[in-house]
């Protein structure tokens, strides 16, 4: 989108916007402060690029995300056209994936290649996996021939892969190179990447041979081999490895960057730390959110996508509950004869739902993790289900006690406190043996555990509540 205004459209309210000297735009809580926020709305509706040059075109570009997440829509667009050249599209890798697309749905295919340029690899294609196929092609033909051709194989790469992650700029030198002619290339080549820690080595037809970390070359001869200080290779990542196993690796030995090859052993790329810990809070984040059942949904999100998303596991869960009242509606002439058990039944159901729901939620994780695999599910198993027996009994005895005084009758009493003991066993087991199912069964625990777990703890707990109610009852 091409700028329309010219420098004397910059109006007498510039001078006030200026005297903005704030360093700091975050607030205590973290949040963006309100009267950087009130001075950059001011500055886009009076047009005042002075202000924004100075104070918003500085800024990092995940500050620059923050920044674009808490003003509104039409704002953002304005911003961004009117800081034109001055605007860092890396910014748009820190913002929701709708925030993205409505800025680079608005921006000139020529604007975006000029900026993706200037990008290291990894944010470019993050940017463009999200454009449809025409402007994709658009844009990098608008781009040098050795850059096109990189980007286009990290897209070639499925999303959440580690091709998608890498970054295609790296240094790699052949085995007979010396430390000396090493250190003049590294210091003579104006392509290399203007950060890393690794020196790659590989054969003629880039097949991986080892690595040298930079500390380690200059702290060698100048004419030492390559090829006698270089190690192997700490766990090169194959380009199809999905994102979180990959951080996985990067976790477990401690990486700070790691190859990337292909299927024939060929270096590709590079992960480094800063887009492994990316990939650890997208993960943790998607985790915690299909827990919810909301799946990908953005706060971005219009009210329709927001409604779609979490339409299907409310209806999931409204079929489950009904299971559930048709467990009550079997014991209908007890409650109209105990009126008590109506009042006390929710308070079984309530308490095993919470207990599958602390179950289930670290089974997800350790299985999200691989802390829980076929070697030790057994053994977590009878863990989590002595943890329920044992809570069925403390709260059970509570709850039972309280039940009692509460309604003059012991009986009533000794029936919940059963009911607890039935409900929060059944809950741990439930937690722990659904999603260890899912997974087995090749679905995503995260999604679909949720609301299984709570349809067996209400419909156990009903179950066991009336139940044993009805029995007991009738035969005194």
């Amino acid at each position: 989108m091409e700028d329309t205004g010219d420098d004397d459209r910059i109006h007498e309210g510039q001078a006030e916007h200026s005297t903005f000297d704030g360093e700091d735009i975050y607030a205590e809580d973290g949040s963006v402060r309100s009267d950087f926020l009130m001075h950059v709305g001011a500055a886009i509706a009076d047009r005042d690029l002075l202000f924004l040059r100075r104070h918003v075109a500085r800024l990092h570009e995940s500050e620059m995300g923050d920044l674009l997440e808490a003003i509104q829509p039409e704002q953002r667009r304005q911003l961004v056209s009117l800081l034109g050249a001055d605007f860092d599209l890396a910014a748009l890798t820190e913002v929701d994936e709708a925030i993205r697309l409505d800025i680079v749905e608005h921006l000139p295919n020529e604007q975006i290649a000029a900026a993706l340029g200037e990008m290291d690899s990894d944010d470019a294609v993050y940017i463009l996996e999200d454009l449809d196929q025409e402007d994709q092609d658009e844009i990098l033909a608008k781009l040098p021939f050795t850059e096109r051709i990189r980007l286009r194989r990290s897209l070639d790469y499925p999303e959440s892969t580690a091709g998608r992650r890498m970054q295609t700029e790296f240094v790699a030198v052949p085995p007979f190179w010396t430390v000396g002619q090493t250190i003049d290339y590294l210091r003579e080549d104006a392509d290399l990447p203007e950060s890393f820690s690794q020196i790659f080595v590989i054969d003629p037809t880039f097949r991986l041979l080892g690595a040298i970390d930079l500390d380690r070359i200059l702290r060698m001869p100048r004419g030492t081999k390559i090829e006698a200080i270089m190690r192997e290779t700490n766990h090169p990542i194959p380009a199809e490895m999905d994102q979180e196993e990959a951080a996985q690796l990067f976790e477990q030995y401690d990486l700070l960057s790691a190859a990337v090859v292909d299927e024939n052993g060929r270096l590709v790329g590079v992960l480094t730390i800063d887009d492994v810990v990316d990939v650890i809070q997208e993960e943790a984040e998607e985790d915690l959110m299909r827990l919810g059942g909301v799946g990908d949904e953005e706060l971005s999100d219009t009210t329709i996508e927001t409604v779609r998303s979490r339409a299907p596991w409310l209806l999931v869960n409204l079929l489950t509950a009904f299971l559930a009242a048709s467990v009550i509606s079997v014991f209908e002439g007890t409650i109209e004869e105990i009126v008590a058990l109506a009042v006390l039944m929710p308070i079984v159901a309530g308490m095993g739902g919470n207990a599958g729901s602390q179950t289930m939620t670290v089974t997800v994780r350790a299985l999200a993790t691989r802390n829980l695999d076929i070697h030790n599910a057994w053994r977590v198993v009878r863990r989590e289900a002595g943890v329920g027996l044992l809570h069925g009994i403390a709260f059970g005895l509570m709850i039972g006690l309280v039940a009692g005084i509460w309604f003059h009758d012991p009986n009533i009493g000794g029936v919940i406190a059963a009911a607890m003991l039935i409900n929060m066993t059944a809950a741990a087991l439930a937690g722990i043996a659904i999603p260890l199912f899912l997974d087995r069964a090749g679905a995503d625990p995260a999604v679909s555990s949720a609301v299984f777990v709570t349809a067996v703890t209400d419909i156990v707990g009903f179950l066991a509540f009336l139940g044993l109610a009805t029995w007991w009852f009738a035969i005194r």
